[in-house]
């Protein structure tokens, strides 16, 4: 399953899969504190995922590619 990664916000960024469901969200909270924050859907099968804190969104992406067996790409940016 591929995760579509896209930026909602200056420091959060959107987890949807390539149905369109989300799957959660990543936000930063603090400088070198990224926290993965599951969808409601899914919550369950990811709640024994570590969800931060991360140094870095590819440190909480590479946790999310681990878990769930999946690729993490960030959306086009459209530059």
């Amino acid at each position: 399953m591929d995760i579509i990664v896209t930026p909602s916000g200056p420091t959060s960024w959107t987890l949807v899969d390539l149905l369109g469901r989300t799957i959660g969200v990543v936000e930063l909270s603090a400088p070198d504190d990224y926290r993965i924050i599951p969808g409601e859907r899914v919550a369950d099968s990811m709640r024994s995922m570590k969800q931060g804190p991360f140094a870095t969104l590819d440190a909480a992406l590479s946790q999310i590619e681990v878990f769930t067996r999946s690729t993490c790409r960030l959306a086009p940016t459209g530059e």
